[in-house]
């Protein structure tokens, strides 16, 4: 399959590119940035070596998606909704990695999603997808009395919070506990709050350094606490997921799928 990145010139990007390289039955199908950034008319060779030879960077997305078999896009949701249209456009499959949406924006995203293949995900790796499903098992074993808070750290560059990973995590404990989440939602805390409502599930972000990702569900009763963790030590296991993702929409029917999904892991 032909594969192409978009922020192809970025830390991300580079990643993505050198998985596809090393990944049976995925080819580079083209990379492209932003109109003026400096990588614009640069051969990918010079970022990820020899293998990139050859592959100009462009900065005509519509081309990239003509071209490609799936693209693989970690950007910034502005970005997105406009690949999540040439997708559905020019019959590509999409591998969506950007978090932070807004309703708006995820639903022209599902829109799409009606003419065309795609795996949208928070979290591309296989131990975060694990950990949400043994979340939700543990939501539902443990039921509405016991608390859940979500703690998240990330590096000081991330601009959005909760990050998606906390929120797939988040939405796992709801659907366990059969609750809207969007009703029991707590992404911050500031002065007085009062007490905690019971069935709410928290949320709280840290961003310093440049840590990769670590995500804990936190359940805690009166008399005991239940904590699951997973941390990234390498962003490279992110690319890893995406391209496994990319490879797996070969033949599937248009629809907006996710990680467990790709994993067989849903049920």
């Amino acid at each position: 399959m032909k594969i192409g990145v978009v922020g192809a010139a970025g830390r991300m990007g580079q990643m993505l590119l050198k998985e596809i390289v090393a990944t049976e039955g995925a080819e580079i199908g083209g990379g492209t940035e932003v109109p003026g950034s400096p990588a614009v008319g640069k051969d990918l060779g010079d970022f990820i070596g020899p293998d990139g030879a050859g592959h100009i960077i462009g900065d005509d997305a519509a081309a990239l998606f003509a071209a490609s078999d799936v693209v693989i896009d970690f950007t910034v949701p502005v970005a997105t909704i406009a690949h999540a249209r040439l997708a559905a456009e020019n019959d590509t499959a999409l591998v969506i990695g950007t978090t932070g949406m807004s309703d708006d924006q995820q639903a022209i995203v599902d829109a799409a999603a009606t003419r065309v293949a795609m795996v949208q995900a928070g979290n591309m790796s296989l131990g975060v997808n694990l950990l949400t499903q043994v979340t939700k098992q543990v939501a539902a074993a443990l039921g509405i009395e016991w608390d859940v808070e979500v703690v998240e750290m990330h590096h000081r560059h991330k601009i959005d919070a909760p990050s998606g990973t906390a929120l797939m995590l988040g939405r796992a404990a709801a659907e366990g506990r059969d609750q809207d989440h969007d009703q029991v939602m707590q992404s911050g805390r500031h002065g007085e709050t009062g007490a905690r409502r019971q069935g709410d599930i928290g949320y709280a972000a840290l961003r310093g350094g440049m840590v990769v990702g670590d995500h804990t569900v936190i359940f805690a009763s009166d008399n005991e606490r239940i904590e699951l963790t997973h941390k990234a030590s390498d962003r490279s296991l992110f690319a890893a997921g995406a391209v496994r993702a990319a490879l797996w929409l070969k033949g599937q029917a248009p629809a907006r799928y996710d990680m467990l999904d790709v994993l067989g892991l849903k049920g």
